[in-house]
């Protein structure tokens, strides 16, 4: 196992949230590259759990665990550091990892506020109580955020798609695994 690095079982609860770019600097800082564009879940969590990456040299097997010191924004990207990662080279062996998260982990979300994570496989029900599909994905259109709805019509899987704004979203009830809108099923 590289250094830094404990071998570790991933949560089930694991969330993807980004992955290391690079090292950054000659003291054992790296560069992550964040797949959210607010980075908390990286920030809250002093425990991260790495697996291989998918493509290029993997320079370790299995889930990894890495304790982070810091973690902080730094230009336009996020550079952290880790118990053990001590200099460039132990940096630039961890270029690739996939960088999971505990959910438990996550900052409590404000109200009327939600995780993606928590918003995909949500049935989603108009007012006419009828179903239009479960939440496939979420996509950012850069003004508002569009739910992606997988459903079945004519034996096909077919996809609808909902701006996520309080126009059309009347709630979101994630113990009920229930978003309900005003949006009609021929739109």
């Amino acid at each position: 196992m590289l250094p830094g690095l404990d071998v570790a079982e991933l949560p089930a609860d694991a969330i993807e949230v980004g992955r290391i770019a690079d090292a950054w600097g000659v003291k054992g800082w790296f560069k992550v590259l964040p797949y959210s564009a607010d980075p908390e879940a990286l920030f809250s969590s002093k425990r991260w759990f790495l697996l291989p990456t998918e493509k290029g040299v993997k320079t370790f097997v299995g889930t990894a665990s890495l304790s982070v010191k810091e973690a902080k924004m730094h230009s336009d990207s996020v550079v952290a550091c880790a118990d053990g990662v001590l200099d460039r080279n132990a940096a630039e062996a961890l270029r690739g990892a996939r960088i999971f998260v505990s959910r438990s982990s996550f900052p409590a979300a404000a109200d009327n506020e939600y995780y993606w994570v928590d918003l995909i496989g949500l049935n989603v029900i108009n007012r006419q109580d009828e179903a239009l599909g479960t939440v496939r994905e979420l996509l950012s259109t850069g003004p508002q955020t569009v739910l992606v709805l997988e459903y079945f019509s004519d034996d096909k899987v077919q996809e609808r798609m909902i701006p996520f704004v309080s126009a059309y979203v009347d709630s979101v009830d994630i113990a009920s695994k229930v978003i309900r809108v005003d949006w009609l099923s021929d739109y």
